[in-house]
């Protein structure tokens, strides 16, 4: 079994198993010495749960995956990694289709201090569409998980982004409100939803509050806070809210609101037509 202070070069301690096989993620490259990595994600099956439109939000999951990986190269002895800032930029005229995998190629970006800075490139069909950042900084190893649950979720072609994420639609006052249910197999190594999964929530919350039920505009920026753990359970949802939703432009904010009722994770969405 990998030690917490061992480099991993096969296995990626930032981003379970569990996670990777859910959303078909496979690794392609690593270099720890170097503070590199690469991996790709099969997009084409991927749908907002509300607008029933093609949705860029999983990509969120790929960004911390790659991003996170390289951080956590960068960890001092003793000390794990988690997630305070993730970004995500994409040219919106090049997303429309994505019907294949994104490879996304990360490093990192500057020296390190009590945190790391990654970026992230995406390419899609050998065409760069879009990039990512992700800023992580260093705890303690202690409480790290050891073993990981058995899969749960049987997958197959009817299987929906919404059953991988283990989401519920919901309605609130005009609010978009995504129930995000209990699933141990969404959740990170220190025992709380990993951190690419909540920021993918936060976006397809926001995309369906600034589109209603329609899914005209695309998701051009990205850009997530993490505040404090979020613990799944019967209360844990994703909150989206228009701030503005144009004819060719929309913004919209979400919060991940924990089962203690707290703000755990923020985001900004900006939308293009």
């Amino acid at each position: 079994m990998t030690g917490v202070d061992e480099r991993p070069t096969e296995y990626d301690l930032e981003t379970p198993d569990s996670i990777q096989v859910r959303f078909g993620i496979e690794y392609l490259e690593s270099r720890p010495d170097e503070c590199t990595a690469v991996y790709s994600m099969p997009m084409e099956r991927f749908r907002n749960p509300v607008t029933g439109a093609p949705t860029v939000g999983p990509l969120a999951i790929l960004v911390d995956a790659a991003g996170g990986i390289v951080n956590h190269y960068r960890r001092p002895t003793g000390q794990w990694t988690v997630s305070s800032e993730l970004s995500l930029e994409l040219n919106h005229d090049d997303i429309r289709d994505l019907d294949g995998s994104v490879i996304a190629s990360a490093r990192t970006l500057g020296p390190s201090g009590s945190a790391s800075l990654s970026i992230c490139t995406l390419t899609y069909r050998g065409s760069v569409i879009g990039g990512g950042t992700v800023r992580s900084f260093f705890i303690p190893a202690d409480g790290v998980l050891t073993e990981r649950p058995p899969e749960t979720l049987q997958c197959g072609a009817e299987t929906t982004l919404a059953d991988l994420m283990a989401l519920e639609v919901r309605r609130d006052a005009g609010d978009c409100v995504l129930a995000q249910r209990v699933d141990p197999n969404l959740n990170n190594d220190i025992g709380i939803v990993h951190g690419g999964v909540a920021a993918a929530g936060l976006e397809l919350a926001a995309s369906a509050a600034i589109n209603g039920t329609d899914g005209a505009l695309r998701t051009g920026s990205l850009r997530v806070n993490f505040l404090r753990p979020f613990f799944a359970g019967t209360e844990s949802r994703y909150v989206g809210t228009p701030l503005r939703a144009g004819r060719n432009t929309g913004v919209g904010d979400a919060q991940a609101i924990g089962d203690d009722g707290k703000v755990a994770v923020t985001a900004r969405v900006t939308a293009y037509r």
